[in-house]
């Protein structure tokens, strides 16, 4: 039993902190991206800041 609780907390907590996270492609994600080093960056970021931050296209909705 407590091995069940012990997961279903660490579960709870691994969903709350990804909640946090903005939206890929929103303003505060932007503002987010602006504020992290470019080193510390995957091709996906770069590619998907020049897509909806330089480019201003809107994201997919899904």
């Amino acid at each position: 039993m407590k091995n069940i609780l012990t997961i279903l907390a660490a579960a709870i907590a691994v969903l709350t902190l990804t909640a946090c996270e903005p939206k890929r492609g929103s303003d505060a994600w932007c503002k987010k991206m602006d504020e992290t080093p470019k080193g510390d960056w995957s091709f996906k970021d770069a590619g998907d800041y020049t897509k909806f931050c330089v480019l201003k296209q809107k994201p997919e909705d899904n």
